[in-house]
This record gives structure tokens, C-alpha cells and sequence, in this order.
């Protein structure tokens, strides 16, 4: 499964709000900084869809705020 996703670094607080079906919008407070904010999105990809943080793996958008997640069966 793909999840687009629209990042938001240096939030205040973390938030995650889905926008359509395969897409989510993510609030980190992590900064955009050695790949924090990704590891951080990446981890709340995962609680939000109840799989291990290792079934998430980032397919596109390492450097944009908008993000493509693949999630593992």
C-alpha cells in the first residue's frame, strides 16, 4: 500500500491528520535536519497504521515535504 504524505517540520505539536484515503497530512517537531524529520514521520506512518516502524520504508520525497510511503504487508 502507498500513502502520500504532506510533511510539516518545526511544528509545535505533533499531529497527524488524514486528508483522503491514501493520503495523510504530518505535524513533526523534528527539524528538517540529517534525515530527523523523515525517521520521525516515518515512525508516526507506523503507529497510525498499527505495522512496524520496518514494514515503512520512504519510496519518494527524502528532500521535499511531500512524501510517498510504501507500508509492507
Amino acid at each position: 500500500m502507498f500513502v502520500k504524505v504532506k510533511v510539516a517540520p518545526c511544528a509545535k505539536e505533533e499531529q497527524v491528520v488524514q486528508v483522503a484515503q491514501d493520503a495523510l497530512k504530518i505535524s513533526v517537531r523534528e527539524k528538517p535536519e540529517n534525515g530527523q524529520a523523515n525517521a520521525r514521520v516515518r515512525e508516526l506512518v507506523a503507529f497510525y497504521f498499527a505495522v512496524p516502524a520496518g514494514k515503512v520504508h520512504l519510496v519518494k520525497g527524502a528532500h521535499e515535504s511531500a512524501k510517498i510511503f510504501e507500508i509492507l504487508d
